[in-house]
């Protein structure tokens, strides 16, 4: 092998390879040390690269932290809050309970802070960028390798982007990549302590999101096709897998009492992305893209081939075939491309080996040199964060969404409040927000405003209740005349929401408000009808 450090293997990786044509391969396998029972002898491993990689998670956390109380709590932020605060369950359509449970502790914490919130995805951030040092670790790499693979994380678009905001997207590839770090630790130790922490990192990210389970699939049928099979054969594997059924099992109750509502989620989520992302063909390039141009997209790439060519990671060749697993099945179940995220590190640390021992062809040096990754910086931070003035928001694109849906939502609840007070009679009146994200600031800041219940047709928002069935009276914010007509015979509009952005195109700029009458079902069949995934 390059490195002694690189992996001590034992007899079951001999069996696995022996049928192996490949001469590089032989040599791999030759370099292994084998003890008593077929275990692996610990070998020393390259000194951990402690002050660049600190230093480099310290930096990711200092630039998340000066942009932490930009605008305001993000549209997801909101209904995280609102379901965790309001409407408490074990499950909801779109995620678990983790986030909104971790959402409604900081907000009990510290009242009305999206700075305070924002917190946790910093810490989640900064660590990954450690953990994917340490996977290069695993694999052999020395100082320059563990940098190259910490400067990737923290510079890759998608990651620093979610880094920002408390949402899904920044949680689960975190978890990801803190189960992918335990599995490849425990090739070269094959300590199964190693494998129940991984199990306990899967139980805890299946309660935000249940895609690691993509990831599972992944390693499964990798070791099938690769090795070590061994791993398949080991008591702790399975115990893991059982703490995780348990433990999720509250949340998968709740899916099955309300007809998975999950699945449905992933349906909704495909329209948007062949309406918005390109769709399926959108899905690998912007998955590219987004791990950073041009180092993550190059390290990303080579990291893939090198995983399936190079003889020194021949141990790991599992995890190529795991990525290209992971990757088929978003592609045919979700086409998110950000679900692929917390793969990043595994593919980035494999190529910075490469880099590392000097066998990258002579034109492609240039990519993960110093003075890209200084000019790297603030294209990154540019691109990525709340950085720009408002008035530049567009709204409508990667750069922009999640700070133009960062804006406006005190106003929203704060006119919908005066459209309330105005009313001649606010007897069985209900207030609604055409889309989760105006319904959750209907609920989070409406309450302080004297307005009722909070309800919403949209998504996750529907199974949090409906009206009660003496309802009249509903003021709605945003929609249209026409879909609202369907359900009620009396469709005024009174109001538009006006932020003092102006010239910012952002999500509540402009928004509708109605007062709407005689509802034209009760409400049981209405709230059905009005359902709207």
């Amino acid at each position: 092998m390059a490195d002694s450090g690189s992996g001590g293997l034992g007899g079951d990786f001999a069996d696995d390879f022996a049928d192996q044509d490949d001469v590089d391969d032989e040599r791999a396998c030759t370099a292994v040390a084998v003890v008593d029972e077929g275990e692996p002898e610990p070998t020393g491993l390259p000194e951990f690269a402690r002050l660049p990689v600190y230093a480099i998670a310290a930096a990711v956390g200092l630039v998340l932290l000066a942009v932490a109380g930009k605008f305001g709590y993000f549209g997801d932020e909101l209904y995280f809050l609102a379901t965790g605060k309001h409407q408490w369950a074990w499950g909801y359509a779109d995620n678990p309970w983790l986030l909104p449970w971790l959402a409604k502790s900081m907000d009990a914490l510290f009242p009305g802070s999206w700075f305070a919130l924002r917190i946790i995805p910093l810490l989640l951030t900064s660590a990954g960028v450690v953990v994917s040092a340490l996977i290069a670790r695993e694999f052999g790499g020395g100082r320059k390798a563990q940098v190259i693979t910490a400067g990737a994380y923290a510079l890759a678009w998608q990651i620093l982007a979610s880094g920002h905001v408390m949402a899904t997207s920044t949680v689960d590839p975190f978890l990801w990549v803190l189960v992918s770090w335990l599995v490849v630790r425990w090739v070269r130790t094959r300590s199964d302590w190693l494998l129940v922490g991984a199990g306990l990192a899967t139980a805890v990210a299946m309660q935000g999101k249940f895609l690691i389970a993509f990831l599972w699939v992944g390693i499964i049928v990798g070791v099938l096709v690769a090795g070590p099979r061994d791993l398949l054969r080991r008591p702790a594997l399975w115990a893991g897998g059982v703490v995780t059924v348990v433990v999720t099992l509250p949340t998968l109750l709740w899916q099955v009492d309300n007809d998975w509502p999950y699945l449905l989620m992933q349906e909704v989520i495909k329209e948007q992305n062949a309406r918005l992302l390109g769709g399926t063909l959108g899905t690998i390039p912007l998955a590219v893209a987004m791990a950073g141009l041009p180092i993550g997209a190059f390290l990303l790439c080579h990291g893939l081939y090198t995983l399936f060519r190079a003889p020194e990671l021949r141990p790991y060749r599992f995890l190529g075939w795991a990525v290209a697993v992971v990757t088929v099945i978003v592609l045919v179940f979700a086409n998110r491309y950000y679900y692929v995220a917390g793969m990043y590190p595994i593919l980035f640390a494999a190529s910075a080996l490469r880099i590392e021992a000097g066998r990258t062809a002579a034109w492609w040096r240039w990519v993960p040199s110093w003075p890209v990754f200084a000019l790297s910086v603030p294209v990154a931070v540019y691109l990525t964060l709340p950085v720009r003035p408002v008035d530049g928001f567009t709204g409508v694109d990667l750069v922009d969404f999640q700070a133009s849906g960062s804006l406006g939502w005190p106003e929203v609840a704060e006119t919908a409040a005066d459209v309330y007070r105005s009313l001649p009679s606010q007897a069985d009146t209900v207030v609604m927000g055409d889309s989760y994200w105006q319904a959750s600031a209907l609920d989070y800041y409406g309450r302080q405003r004297g307005l009722p219940d909070a309800y919403g047709p949209e998504r996750g928002y529907w199974f949090t209740g409906r009206p009660v069935d003496t309802t009249q009276q509903v003021i709605y914010v945003g929609g249209t005349q026409e879909w609202l007509s369907q359900f009620f015979g009396d469709v005024r509009r009174v109001d538009t929401i006006r932020l003092p952005q102006t010239s910012a195109k952002t999500a509540n700029q402009g928004v509708p408000v109605y007062v709407l009458k005689a509802p034209v079902a009760p409400w049981p069949e209405l709230w059905e009808r009005m359902h709207r995934p």
